[in-house]
């Protein structure tokens, strides 16, 4: 367990990569003082992003193994995982930020796509703010 990396894991290092590639730059990582803490956050469009890993947080795509010992400890471990990621999630929306989920197995078979994603939701959060912005000058 102790082995186990929460924070720059691969498919995040890919995500992040990408991004960099793009010219998508200017983004936190692990902002504290958004709710939950997303693995990607740009602050000034309030978009968050997550890296979930499939078996840590119950990939709906492609349904990871569980556990086949000491399943008394595991089961209610990752039960209380997904729990805590729709209320990071709640937590963020309420705030106005908009949220996107990224899955270890998607990252792995398509890492362009799900870059793409991201890009779409930060150029459409950058577009509606600029939008917002020009309406309240002329006004």
């Amino acid at each position: 367990m102790s082995r186990i990396r929460g924070k720059d894991t691969k498919p995040e290092l890919i995500i992040r990569a990408n991004l960099r590639a793009a010219g998508l730059t200017g983004y936190r990582l692990h902002y504290a003082k958004a709710p939950g803490r997303p693995d990607i956050a740009f602050v000034g469009l309030r978009l968050a992003v997550f890296v979930h890993g499939c078996f840590w947080h119950g990939c709906p795509h492609c349904t990871p193994r569980a556990p086949k010992r000491n399943t008394w400890y595991w089961l209610p471990k990752l039960a209380r995982n997904k729990e805590r990621d729709a209320e990071k999630e709640r937590a963020l929306r309420l705030a106005g930020w908009r949220v996107l989920t990224l899955w270890e197995c998607r990252i792995k078979r398509d890492p362009v796509a799900q870059t793409a994603r991201v890009i779409r939701a930060f150029d459409a959060r950058s577009t509606g703010r600029r939008s917002a912005s020009r309406r309240t000058r002329r006004s």
